[in-house]
């Protein structure tokens, strides 16, 4: 995993260019020279003296403007920092006095570093100066400290964030190393709206989001949806930290885009992909519970000229956790090729390959004796209360993936991304059933997979993207014109055998028996379920970006059209009748229709960086599979939102604020039948309003922050439905009406905050240290809201240190330590009606790391 020093190192791919000179000449013809038409406006800097890379960061930042290099141009160069008001031609000439350096213009609002041999026949002229160059490298990239002000996430174009009207957080890969992140989970626990650990270590080793059921987090209180590269996504290996440049999270409904989407937003992920200059990394990580990682993350060129590019990511770790019986094991590989084919068209191939032999499961545990004190207090994280002989959770990935693109003129440009994901899941397991009222007798149940090899799912997935850009002028307004069209295809199949007879243990003091062995023949109690499952959908849709003077418009549309196949069958093997009785466990199901959804919103850039924004969403998210109490299919999810905000960049700083209201409504809620076990109902309409605000900032190059705080209110505000109220041992006390209930598993409030700070370097010569808070309010344990989850407040700490500090020979050489949860708090994360997850103890990492 490439570290902090890494991306500081000359003009490194992500930090001083946020681009390659090859995109940047492309909105130019080729040979055109620097506008010469204005006189360029002075700014003021203030950049240190020291490393010429470091002091083009900072010029970057502080005047806008674009810088671009080749590899060695920078390598060990020093300036004598610049202060005061100066031009952008004039700051770079004294940053660059003395080096045998010098600059060309790329484009209206870009300088490229060469040597000064080579600009001796170049005329330079004023550069008009703006805004950074709107660059596809930076809004996928990897972004620069804990900033990023590009994206291509919501728009699948390539727009500032500020010229966005809808809430996108992006974390960057500084921050991820930095808090030594080591699940997709992780990654977003600083971020606003996003509950992210509710189920605590019950996902540790998942490393990832479930697509469509949101799996372990939730968005402004609806589950999540996962997008790799611009594609859905249900392989759990898209989401190993160690394979990502950059976590983003749209907040909000997102269908127009990406069609079939919660109301609440979705996860938008960018794999490593080549490098524009040479990158060379390997760590090895260690930590409690025995956990031991290596990684690697190699990219340069194949070809001399460049052209062709490789670069290949690794990772290998084993751990135990905090819970008895449950480990996590995981290798994988990432390999990906890059071939700019000419100055207008390029081709990225890409592979993946991961084998989770282990990843976990069992952290669940009674309301009585974790939310609640029982007969013997609480009982010990680190008690597993399943069957230690049938604890077998893990899968098997692969994936395949193009990106291709083409530059057509500098009106038209096409782009297509593809990917086929294969993935097996397997498991033979235990999960809990209910609490005895003698507080202690707690039922559990055993199942396997039962496709082969304990297999409980397969599938694949295909998915397809295609788009036409279009970027014109007409008199003062620019538009950004967008048309494609996008196909998904899943074929899935669960099978599970299912023990019908429950284990009883003692909660207190378990002594585990095993099940019974689950080959055929055995025992009357053994169940056996199939689920295979055909999708298919096709979008259309549009997009248009009209910006006129301060004022940019986006507005676009989309139609759905989908088609789902779900059939199921029951058998039950029964030794005293001597043979196996088959059964359909319900009719086919064919669900098929269409939907149109659509967004439109503004922002308006002031001139003093702030940008007030409203925008209007709607979303779309069929259930498929869903089968309701009465033995009806369940409804679409379609919501709605209305968002208004303002977002400030703070003029000549790296400071990037975000405040955001909404309001979202989504239809055909599922909630649990009161009547009916193990069955759901259609809820209602759940309504979710809250409040955002952010900071992301570079306060300096040894200073970064992140800080954010959402208060969100989810009710269901539409509901004839009752639901069961229940007690400690989770017996039904009766029902109770549900509309006006909270939402159970989320939040009301959240506060966190995040600071890394490298100390004096003159001082301490490298050393570095890092702080987080964070805080989640309380929560409910259900939806008839029996009983409160309580709020608990976090702390994690880090420490680094980069030896090249010391003596040069030691470049590239730097060692990290993260602790979250320092005070080793005890909490529940979340609750449902029986049982509860405990969330992470304190969980100590660290790594050495290596670039050269």
């Amino acid at each position: 995993m490439p570290s902090p020093q890494f991306l500081r190192r000359p003009i490194a791919a992500s930090v001083l260019m946020l681009a390659t000179t090859t995109a940047l000449t492309s909105f130019i013809p080729t040979g055109a020279r620097a506008q010469t038409t204005q006189a360029q406006p002075k700014s003021s800097f203030s950049i240190s003296a020291g490393s010429l890379s470091d002091a083009l960061v900072s010029f970057s930042a502080q005047s806008h403007i674009q810088v671009t290099s080749q590899t060695p141009t920078l390598t060990g160069h020093k300036t004598p920092g610049l202060h005061g008001q100066f031009t952008s031609s004039e700051a770079l000439a004294r940053l660059l006095q003395g080096s045998g350096l010098s600059y060309q213009p790329v484009g209206e609002r870009a300088f490229q570093i060469i040597p000064a041999s080579k600009a001796a026949n170049i005329t330079l002229g004023p550069v008009k100066v703006g805004g950074l160059v709107n660059t596809h490298e930076a809004a996928i990239g990897a972004g620069v400290g804990y900033v990023a002000k590009y994206s291509s996430a919501s728009t699948k174009t390539d727009t500032p964030l500020t010229e966005i009207p809808n809430s996108i957080y992006v974390i960057t890969k500084d921050q991820m190393v930095d808090q030594q992140s080591q699940t997709v989970q992780e990654v977003l626990r600083y971020m606003p709206g996003i509950y992210s650990e509710s189920t605590g270590t019950a996902s540790w080793g998942s490393g990832s989001v479930r697509s469509q059921g949101g799996g372990d987090f939730t968005q402004r209180g609806f589950a999540s949806t996962q997008y790799v590269d611009g594609l859905l996504s249900n392989t759990q290996a898209s989401g190993e930290p160690a394979f990502l440049d950059r976590v983003e999270a749209l907040n909000g409904p997102s269908s127009v885009m990406y069609g079939q989407s919660g109301a609440g937003g979705l996860i938008s992920m960018q794999l490593k992909k080549p490098t524009d200059t040479p990158l060379h990394n390997v760590t090895l990580g260690f930590g409690n519970w025995g956990r031991y990682e290596s990684t690697i993350d190699l990219s340069d060129k194949i070809t001399k000229s460049g052209n062709l590019k490789y670069r290949i990511a690794a990772i290998g770790v084993t751990q135990g956790t905090q819970t008895d019986h449950i480990d996590y094991h995981r290798v994988g590989v990432l390999p990906s090729i890059k071939w700019d084919i000419d100055n207008k068209t390029s081709l990225t191939l890409l592979g993946m390959y991961m084998y989770t032999p282990g990843d976990g499961s069992g952290n669940y545990y009674p309301l009585y004796g974790s939310l609640l004190s029982g007969k013997n207090g609480y009982i010990p994280r680190s008690r597993f209360l399943g069957d230690p002989q049938y604890n077998i959770s893990g899968n098997k990935e692969a994936k395949f993936e193009y990106q291709f693109f083409h530059k057509f003129n500098k009106y038209l440009e096409f782009q297509q991304n593809f990917s086929y994901d294969n993935s097996r899941r397997f498991f033979n397991d235990t999960f809990g059933s209910g609490l005895a009222t003698d507080g202690q007798t707690y039922s559990i149940y055993g199942w396997k997979g039962n496709l082969g090899g304990n297999t409980s799912q397969i599938e694949k997935t295909v998915a397809l993207d295609s788009r036409l850009i279009a970027n014109f002028n007409t008199g003062p307004v620019s538009q950004t014109l967008l048309i494609g069209v996008d196909y998904r295809h899943i074929d899935e199949e669960w099978g599970l055998t299912y023990d019908r007879k429950a284990m009883t243990i003692n909660i207190w003091d378990p002594i585990v028996s095993s099940h019974p062995d689950y080959s055929a023949g055995s025992t009357d109690t053994l169940a056996s379920y199939t689920y295979p499952s055909k999708l298919d959908q096709v979008g259309v849709y549009f997009q248009d970006q009209i910006k006129i003077k301060k004022l940019t418009i986006t507005a676009g549309g989309r139609e759905d059209w989908y088609d789902y196949d779900y059939h199921s069958t029951y058998s039950r093997q029964s030794v005293t009748l001597g043979n196996i009785a088959l059964e359909p466990l319900a009719s086919p199901i064919n669900q098929n229709s269409h939907a149109f959804t659509w967004r439109a919103g503004f922002t308006y850039n002031l001139d003093f960086g702030l940008t007030p924004y409203f925008s209007f969403s709607k979303s779309f998210n069929p259930q498929y599979g869903s089968i309701l109490a009465d033995g009806s299919a369940a409804q679409p999810l379609t919501g709605n939102q209305l968002e208004a905000g303002l977002k400030y960049i703070i003029p000549h700083t790296n400071v990037f604020l975000t405040a955001a209201a909404y309001h979202i409504k989504e239809n055909h809620v599922l909630e649990s039948s009161p009547d009916v076990v193990g069955k759901e109902i259609d809820g209602g309409t759940a309504t979710s309003k809250g409040v955002e605000l952010s900071a992301h900032a570079n306060v300096t190059k040894d200073l970064r922050i992140t800080a954010s705080y959402s208060f969100n209110d989810m009710r269901y505000t539409r509901s004839n439905n009752t639901v069961n109220r229940y007690d400690i041992y989770g017996n039904s006390l009766g029902k109770v009406p549900l509309q006006g209930k909270y939402l159970n598993a989320y939040p009301r409030n959240m506060v966190n905050m995040f600071v890394d700070y490298t100390l004096p370097r003159d001082v301490f010569h490298g050393l570095g240290v890092n702080f987080g808070i964070r805080y989640i309010g309380f929560t409910y344990a259900d939806t008839a809201n029996s009983f409160k989850v309580p709020a608990h407040t976090l702390f994690d700490v880090g420490a680094h240190y980069d030896f090249s500090n010391i003596l040069p020979s030691l470049s590239g050489l730097k060692i990290s330590l993260a602790m979250s949860n320092l005070t080793n708090e005890r909490y529940v994360g979340s609750c449902s009606t029986n049982q509860c997850y405990y969330g992470q103890a304190r969980r100590v990492y660290g790594n050495i790391s290596y670039n050269w």
